[in-house]
């Protein structure tokens, strides 16, 4: 008696042990079929079950198959599969009852599909007990049990239920983790579609949180008729996003017109924006409708209002204030409906305390500002943008030019200081100057891969930023010409790295300003100051 006593209470101890490291283990489990394999070892190692088994439903409902086990080959586990009504353990599942065959050579129902047992009379007997979840049955967890050993089957049976529950807990755990996580991927695909969408609808690149805040103030302000003040560095989309607030407004039917206040002449900017009679002045031979009239129903642009003269901006206080004017030299007052976007790269606060900027029309046009971020805030949409432009300069050159992984790596760390226009003007140069299919990182200007102090730099445009960099001149084969130190070994200034800039724009654009400007990221008068700064001269004139 004391040592039936000792058995039974060394068992228990031994079984609270299997308990407690199956516990610990499915507690602190990520992977469910490791996990599960983990479990019944533990069933052989502390209990000396052999052949620990747990079968699951298949997909289809109707099979019972091996998910998990310890002590069977894999051509035996994939050997066992069994209905849910068929043998042994088809019957623990359809009866959710444990079932104990004391003698499997003495059990018709005993299928031994696995072939894993060469069955004696007198050696083993089976034990089995459902995995029930929410009182219906899931699986079957079976084992072996040697002859010989002084343990009572109630006892293993009453054990291996306390297991089956764990598993089952474990298998809901996993089943809420997998929708869960299935969920969130339905969600995030959602939302990425509804994301591409937007910024197809907005004809703009972008995923980055950054660009999302902006798509969200388009969708919001653009329903409304309230001015806009678009904010930016050059290069970073103003117009475009402008163009999408005008096409997502119920103005989308109407005009939209475009004037860079930086490009016209003082004297020429009135007439552009108001009109003129004819006869107004020397060389007004006929009437010319303004841009306002132009824009009537729609939406009137108006990009680098920074720009725009003292005097003349008190008159388009007025129109933006009253929606009406009167053209140069006519006395009709001309009334308009027009919904007023400006852009400027500049700090028009700022401009307000230097006294370069009316105070009351900036409250006019800060209703609501929009702020688009610089590239280098919104890296994760790089390489979107290479492959659209790459895409788009090789359909039109008709070639096949793709970028290397160095390149590529490059390019996504790079600063960008002339933001997406930069960008789309590097892609296009290197496809039009590619002699294979493939671009490395000596494909690249000299300035990007140069150190950053060694870099060329513009004065900030208003804006914190320097604008942008074009690419050095080529040489007569196309290819980047070298940029030598000058004369007598004496290591070039930024400024000299600056002017070979400039003059390298102006070449590559006949010495038109107006377009060497916009590949600069420069305003015309910026341009201008360069070109006097540093006594450039076209060579016919010079």
């Amino acid at each position: 008696m004391p040592d039936t006593v000792s058995a039974i209470l060394g068992t228990e101890v031994i079984e609270l042990q299997a308990l407690h490291e199956i516990a610990r283990l499915i507690g602190s489990a990520h992977d469910l079929d490791s996990t599960l394999a983990r479990v019944l070892k533990i069933l052989h190692d502390i209990l000396r079950m052999e052949r620990a088994t747990l079968l699951l439903l298949d997909d289809s409902g109707k099979r019972l198959v091996i998910r998990a086990s310890y002590g069977l080959s894999e051509e035996e586990i994939q050997r066992g599969v069994y209905r849910i009504d068929e043998g042994v353990t088809g019957k623990i599942f359809s009866t959710a009852a444990p079932f104990v065959v004391p003698d499997v050579h003495s059990e018709p129902l005993f299928l031994n599909k696995t072939r894993a047992r060469t069955i004696k009379k007198g050696q083993f007997s089976f034990l089995g007990v459902p995995v029930l979840l929410h009182e219906r049955p899931v699986g079957v967890l079976t084992v072996d049990r040697l002859f010989g050993l002084e343990i009572a089957f109630e006892e293993d049976i009453r054990f291996l239920t306390v297991v089956a529950t764990l598993i089952a807990q474990f298998l809901h755990l996993q089943q809420a983790i997998r929708q869960g996580q299935a969920e969130l991927r339905a969600e995030n695909l959602s939302l990425k579609a509804a994301l591409r969408n937007r910024a197809k609808a907005h004809n703009m690149i972008g995923q980055s949180k950054a660009m999302q805040a902006v798509y969200l103030a388009i969708d919001k302000v653009a329903r409304l008729g309230a001015t806009v003040l678009l904010l930016g560095e050059s290069g970073t989309g103003k117009e475009l996003a402008a163009r999408a607030i005008h096409e997502a407004s119920p103005r989308a039917a109407g005009p939209f017109i475009r004037v860079n206040c930086a490009a016209l002449p003082e004297n020429l900017l009135e007439s552009e924006l108001l009109g003129h009679e004819k006869g107004a002045f020397t060389g007004a031979h006929s009437l010319k409708r303004g841009r306002f009239e132009l824009a009537d129903g729609g939406t009137l642009f108006l990009d680098e209002i920074g720009e725009l003269p003292l005097e003349l901006q008190a008159k388009l206080l007025r129109v933006i204030q009253e929606r009406q004017f009167e053209r140069l030299g006519g006395n009709s007052t001309i009334t308009v409906d027009v919904r007023l976007i400006a852009a400027t790269n500049r700090s028009l606060q700022q401009a307000v305390e230097e006294g370069r900027f009316r105070a009351d029309l900036f409250y006019r046009l800060n209703v609501v500002p929009i702020k688009l971020p610089p590239l280098r805030e919104r890296q994760e949409d790089i390489h979107l943008l290479l492959d659209h432009f790459l895409a788009e300069s090789n359909r039109d050159n008709g070639k096949q030019v793709r970028l290397s992984r160095e390149v590529l790596d490059f390019l996504r760390t790079y600063s960008w200081p002339g933001n997406v226009r930069e960008l789309q003007n590097l892609v296009e140069r290197l496809v039009i100057m590619a002699d294979g299919e493939l671009v490395t990182l000596a494909d690249l200007p000299p300035f990007m891969v140069a150190e950053p102090e060694q870099r060329p730099s513009f004065p900030p445009n208003g804006l914190d930023n320097p604008p942008h960099q074009s690419a050095p001149p080529l040489s007569a084969t196309g290819a980047s010409a070298p940029t030598p130190p000058l004369s007598g070994g004496r290591r070039r200034s930024l400024a000299d790295l600056e002017r070979e800039e400039v003059l390298a724009a102006l070449r590559r654009h006949g010495w038109v300003q107006a377009r060497a400007a916009r590949e600069l990221g420069l305003t015309p008068r910026q341009i201008g100051y360069r070109i006097k700064k540093y006594g450039l001269r076209r060579p016919d004139f010079a």
